[in-house]
């Protein structure tokens, strides 16, 4: 009998995100067994009691993903998880915390496609960004990739010492040395947005951090991505249905990108990423995470864009 595709699914969380198991069975994956309350130091075990319950052959119809809401810890799951096989028993692993990894490539990758697209093909290199709420997972992340791009990168948070905290850990864990990303707080918005070139707002659902008088003043600002789908919307006047649609009151024609518009790259990266794990065949297995979602974000948009 031909065996089913199994997707074993670690949480550090109490409850096993709902979206990654709608996201999982969608792709293809038969069977979605949730592990909650996870810790590093029992990855191994995990791991080996998927991979040594099937043949050689079968090994294959296996994968893990990897929730949970931290994307340190995710990361340190990934490479546990990546030490544990023991080849030939082997399976694809794909990390996304909270959605982070995906969410935070889309992001990134439809505001870079607007600013080519609408700025005399601009790049994110030398652009300065504004990661608004950047503490959470998403903003991590979007600062990460945007750094990797070669920006200039802020990562903004409500208190400067925890902005800090969490810039250090990007550049540490994530950015290989190759990354500058600065922590700042929110009291200093005001004069970082009159030298911002792109603002992405990825704070909680229903915080607003871009309102309407800092957005006046905004002199140099290209682009405005705001991840929030509640109201308000976390960039005064930006919809969640905007795409590329100019915000009112911008005084440098800044073009705001709303939630919806994102969620749809979002969504396609990780349905594709899943995918990729049920496609190996007999290739080597994967180990997936926010560079690999970002690469193929970037990749829908090109296709978007032709």
């Amino acid at each position: 009998m031909e065996k089913q595709y199994v997707l074993h699914m670690f949480t550090t969380a109490k409850n096993l995100s709902p979206f990654d198991v709608n996201m999982a069975l969608d792709a293809g994956w038969i069977s979605a067994m949730p592990y909650t309350n996870v810790t590093v130091d029992e990855i191994q075990t995990l791991v080996q009691d998927a991979i040594f319950s099937r043949s050689v052959k079968s090994v294959k119809y296996t994968g893990i993903f990897i929730g949970g809401r931290d994307t340190l810890t995710a990361m340190q799951m990934l490479h546990e998880a990546k030490k544990s096989m023991v080849p030939p028993f082997q399976v694809s692993v794909f990390a996304d915390p909270s959605g982070a990894f995906t969410t935070a490539a889309a992001m990134v990758a439809v505001a870079e496609n607007l600013l080519a697209r609408n700025f005399a093909g601009a790049t994110l290199e030398g652009q300065n960004v504004l990661v608004l709420g950047g503490t959470g997972p998403v903003g991590q992340i979007a600062a990460v990739l945007a750094a990797q791009a070669g920006a200039n990168v802020w990562l903004v948070g409500r208190q400067l010492e925890k902005a800090c905290q969490v810039a250090d850990m990007c550049n540490r864990e994530f950015g290989a040395g190759k990354t500058h990303i600065k922590g700042e707080a929110d009291a200093n918005k005001a004069e970082l947005i009159k030298t911002a070139d792109i603002v992405f707002a990825t704070a909680a659902a229903g915080v607003q951090v871009l309102d309407e008088t800092l957005m006046a003043t905004a002199a140099r600002l290209k682009v405005a991505a705001d991840v929030n789908a509640v109201p308000p919307s976390g960039i005064a006047d930006v919809a969640p249905h905007d795409n590329g649609t100019p915000i009112p009151g911008s005084i440098s024609g800044a073009l705001g990108i709303g939630a919806l518009a994102m969620g749809g790259i979002k969504y396609q990266t990780q349905s594709r990423l899943l995918n990729l794990m049920l496609e190996r065949g007999d290739n080597k297995p994967s180990y997936l995470h926010y560079e690999h979602a970002f690469k193929i974000a970037r990749e829908l948009m090109s296709a978007t864009a032709a």
